[in-house]
């Protein structure tokens, strides 16, 4: 007897509702942390771009800047796994919180190279600690049941919230002109927005302040932990991370770029471009929201590889149609399909470890993300330049391909969909 589309759904619904419910408070905290902080990057990622170009500085000094970010994640990524467990899930969280704020504000109040560039570094070291406690965090306050909704609709809530921030964020520098008396295209008008955006960003500390966790005992940790799991599990690590290094690679060659190539090549406006980001970003959030019970049904390997194989064309459409509202469509698309896997992914490689190797194995998922955008985006920085923005499509769309079939071949090729979902433990 077939079951009703209806039925089917209201039952879906009930079951991701009930999901939820069992959060643990911890996680709830969290996550009222992830509503104020994603929209408080939201703007500043549609932002700060613009800012740095109406200093009067190019798009070669942009990717230096992401270059000085992602390259001290790298460095600060096995440090930061000592440290996550050394001063505590919660301490880690609220110390990060507080560098990120104070690296835009940093920004805003002394706009120079070099300070761009210390601030830069600073905040580097802030999303490195971030990102290696942020899942055995989740991990440690999650039961199994909804470990991956937990995953997910952190990552969807913080795409939610920044496509309200990018909203918000087309229009913030035109109503701070208003206030200044300036352009809306003027650094005044950039940097007033951007000021706002700092002080917004202090509340989301407020959350993380109320929190209750347990600090790791002295024998459970070492700061030569990365190093002697990665000797003890090379293969498995390999498998795991190299096609997130790969990816990585090439998302660094053009998503922090994003924004310019709507201006440099699609001639767009400040407020259409916000407005873009913010449906790309609720786009991204639905499908992050959708990947969990997708998840439950296919497999994560086999969600993976089919929703970034399915974004393939979408970047290509993307990168390469002179019809902005195709491109637009395009950008929708892939940011839903290849981002909703994210989330899953995470919860994969944090189920394959042993607890007390979860910030390590972070660590390393941290580094081989910040490798690629260490160096690709100093790289297509030079490449825009001199050459415009399609070598740097075409380089994103081939290590994309690359990572794809890695996953395939490593979880998925000649294994049935339940040794797809364990391969990784042997």
């Amino acid at each position: 007897m077939k079951t009703n589309p209806a039925t089917a759904l209201y039952s879906a619904v009930v079951d991701y509702a009930t999901k939820v419910k069992s959060f643990q408070p911890n996680a709830r905290l969290y996550l009222m942390n992830v509503v104020v902080t994603g929209a408080t990057m939201g703007v500043f990622r549609l932002l700060f771009n613009f800012y740095v170009l109406s200093l009067g500085f190019n798009e070669a000094l942009l990717g230096s800047l992401i270059t000085a970010t992602s390259l001290t994640s790298l460095i600060a990524a096995l440090p930061s796994g000592y440290l996550a467990d050394l001063l505590g899930r919660k301490n880690s969280l609220l110390i990060s919180a507080s560098l990120i704020s104070l690296s835009i504000l940093g920004m805003v109040l002394w706009p120079t190279e070099a300070v761009f560039y210390i601030m830069s570094i600073l905040s580097g070291v802030a999303q490195s600690l971030w990102a290696i406690t942020m899942a055995p965090f989740l991990m440690e306050n999650s039961g199994e049941k909804e470990r991956t909704y937990l995953f997910a609709l952190s990552s969807g809530l913080n795409m939610a919230m920044a496509s309200a921030g990018s909203w918000i964020g087309g229009y913030l520098p035109t109503w701070m002109a208003g206030v200044r008396m300036v352009t809306a295209t003027s650094s005044d008008a950039y940097g007033g927005a951007l000021l706002i955006t700092a002080m917004a960003a202090a509340l989301g500390l407020i959350p993380l302040a109320m929190m209750r966790t347990p600090r790791l005992e002295k024998t459970e940790r070492s700061v030569f932990a990365p190093l002697a799991y990665a000797v003890k599990h090379p293969a498995l690590l390999s498998r795991l991370i190299l096609p997130m290094l790969l990816t990585s690679i090439g998302a660094g060659l053009i998503m922090p770029f994003m924004n310019v190539f709507y201006r440099v090549v699609h001639h767009q406006p400040d407020t259409v471009i916000g407005a873009l980001f913010a449906w790309g970003a609720l786009a991204m959030g639905i499908g992050l929201l959708l990947a969990p019970p997708l998840a439950d049904r296919m497999g994560k390997i086999q969600l993976v590889v089919i929703t970034q194989a399915l974004s393939i064309p979408f970047l290509i459409i993307l990168g390469f149609t002179q019809i902005f509202w195709l491109s637009a469509a395009a950008y929708y698309i892939r940011l839903a399909l290849m981002n909703m896997s994210s989330p899953v992914y995470n919860t994969f490689v944090m189920e394959r470890v042993d607890p007390s190797a979860r910030a390590t194995v972070a660590s390393l998922v941290s580094m081989s993300w910040n490798f690629g955008w260490a160096f690709s985006p100093t790289v297509s920085g030079y490449m825009q330049v001199h050459y415009g923005f399609g070598p740097p499509f075409i380089g994103t769309i081939i290590f994309y391909m690359v990572s794809i079939y890695m996953y395939w071949a490593f979880f998925w090729k000649g294994k049935a969909p339940q040794e797809a979902e364990v391969i990784a433990e042997s």
